[in-house]
C-alpha cells in the first residue's frame, strides 16, 4: 500500500519545469510522466539509473524498458537467474524480476540525459522515501556516478556510516545503517548502447557485477 501511494505522488510530479515541459515534447501516446520503479519493495537487490530514457521509461511508463540500455540490463539479469527474460520492452511483456527493484535518481527524462543539480536534488527526497521503504535491501547497485553520488547523499542524509570512496567500475563499499545493520553500494557503468559499443562495458562485466550483488545479498 506505501508504495502505491508512493506511486501515485510520483506520478503527479511537476517540481522541475524544464523537464515537465520536456517530457510533454514527446508523442502523445508516450508515458510522459515521472517514471515508477519496477521490482517489489521487499527486494534485496536495488539497482538505481540515472533517470529514464525518453524513448524507454517516458514511453513505456516503466523503469529501464523499451530501449537498447533496458535489454541490455534485463540480458544480464537473466544470466544470473534475477529475472526471466532478457528482454524488457513494455509494461506488459511479461517481465519478472526476482529480489531485485529497478528505481533511478532522476524519476523524468532530461534533456540529453543531463539534468541539473537542482533537478537531482528535487528528486532525491523521492529515491530517501524509496530507501526507508527498502527495508530488506542488502546491495544497492549504482548505474553510473550519478547514482552513486546521489546514494552516498542520500545514504548519509538517513545517518548511515559511507565510506569516501569515488564511483569506478566494479567498486564495493561496507555501509553501517543506524541499527548497525549493514548494506552494500556496488558501483557499475551504465549499460547504454555507448559504454556497449565502446566496450567500455561489457555484457561479461555487467553479468560479474549482478553476481556479486546476487552473492552478497544471499550472505
Amino acid at each position: 500500500m506505501a508504495l502505491q501511494d508512493f506511486i501515485s505522488r510520483l506520478i503527479a510530479c511537476q517540481r522541475c519545469p524544464r523537464l515537465v515541459e520536456y517530457r510533454n515534447n514527446f508523442p502523445y501516446d508516450y508515458w510522459r510522466k515521472p517514471v515508477p520503479p519496477n521490482g517489489k519493495i521487499d527486494a534485496q537487490i536495488v539497482i538505481i539509473g540515472l533517470a529514464p530514457a525518453g524513448h524507454g521509461g517516458n514511453r513505456t511508463g516503466r523503469m529501464f524498458t523499451g530501449d537498447e540500455s533496458s535489454n541490455n540490463l534485463a540480458t544480464a539479469l537473466y544470466s544470473v537467474r534475477l529475472a526471466n527474460q532478457p528482454f524488457s520492452v513494455s509494461k506488459d511483456d511479461g517481465l519478472e524480476l526476482y529480489n531485485v527493484y529497478i528505481t533511478s535518481v532522476l524519476k523524468c527524462a532530461p534533456p540529453q540525459n543531463k539534468p541539473t543539480r537542482s533537478e537531482i536534488m528535487n528528486c532525491l527526497t523521492f529515491l530517501e522515501e524509496e530507501i526507508r521503504m527498502l527495508e530488506n535491501a542488502k546491495v544497492y547497485v549504482a548505474l553510473g556516478k550519478i547514482a552513486w553520488d546521489a546514494l552516498i547523499d542520500v545514504f548519509r542524509r538517513l545517518g548511515y556510516k559511507v565510506p569516501n570512496v569515488k564511483f569506478s567500475h566494479g567498486a564495493l563499499i561496507r555501509v553501517e545503517k543506524p541499527d548497525s545493520k549493514v548494506v552494500f553500494l556496488l558501483g557499475s557503468y551504465h549499460p547504454s548502447p555507448r559504454n556497449m559499443k565502446t566496450r567500455r562495458l561489457t555484457m561479461e562485466m555487467l553479468i560479474e557485477i549482478f553476481k556479486t550483488a546476487k552473492m552478497l545479498a544471499s550472505s
